[in-house]
């Protein structure tokens, strides 16, 4: 796992959930926006660069398109770059574009001392488990269609690594706990955390802390093949 990292559920009109990821730069502050693009990559680094900028007025953002079903290159792609911003969008589409990289990228912001930001479907990639959409298990629903990412069957795939959880986001908003309750109910990842949208996760040095508008809810196994779920507001924090 990396040394620090930050996850946000989604939202927009929040400074305070990017500003913990800004104050730990160093250097220009040059911010590496990773975005997958659909057609529209120019609009949507714009409305990252503003929400980052209104954060941090001294950060300069990069944009790091990538197109859809390409590969993410992170060797050359991180060169003079100080943070790392895995934007939003279709999840199975970022798991895609990283999958080449799965194995690499962590070790390279670690030894170049890069934190990493993950924004909604940038969140979700970063557990070693990725739960990336999806809204039936076994035919019956779970969570609203609309949420389910282009996808049928809640899904798992290889994601990062950089934390032992897995994560989905815009909790309260979307109905996605419910999601992440199946998947930690049918053994599918270990354990997990389901993220409100204007609400930031951090975790550094075996411990997670939140902070913003909303809460973290974090599902466990439990014996007889139920969960727990315990919800964790801001200040509040657990060991990972």
């Amino acid at each position: 796992m990396g040394s620090r990292t930050f996850l946000i559920g989604g939202g927009w009109d929040r400074a305070e959930v990017y500003e913990p990821f800004l104050r730990v730069l160093r250097g220009e502050r040059r911010v590496g926006c990773l975005l997958v693009d659909e057609g529209d990559g120019a609009a949507q680094f714009e409305r990252y660069a503003t929400a980052l900028r209104k954060a941090g007025p001294s950060c300069a953002p990069v944009p790091l398109p990538v197109p859809l079903g390409g590969r993410f290159e992170p060797e050359a792609a991180l060169d003079g770059i100080d943070g790392l911003l895995v934007c939003g969008g279709l999840t199975p589409a970022y798991q895609d574009v990283l999958a080449g990289c799965l194995d690499r990228l962590p070790g390279l912001l670690a030894e170049r001392g890069v934190p990493y930001a993950g924004f909604s479907a940038g969140a979700a990639v970063a557990a070693r488990r990725a739960v990336v959409g999806g809204w039936l298990v076994d035919g019956v629903p779970v969570c609203p269609e609309e949420t389910g990412e282009d996808l049928a069957e809640v899904e798992v795939r290889a994601g990062l690594g950089l934390v032992p959880f897995a994560v989905d986001v815009h909790a309260a908003q979307w109905g996605t706990l419910a999601r992440l309750v199946a998947a930690v109910g049918r053994g599918d990842v270990p354990y997990g955390a389901a993220v409100d949208e204007n609400t930031l996760l951090v975790v550094e040095d075996g411990r997670a802390r939140v902070s913003g508008a909303g809460r973290v809810h974090v599902v466990r196994p439990h014996p007889a093949d139920s969960v727990t779920v315990r919800a964790y507001a801001s200040g509040e924090t657990w060991p990972v």
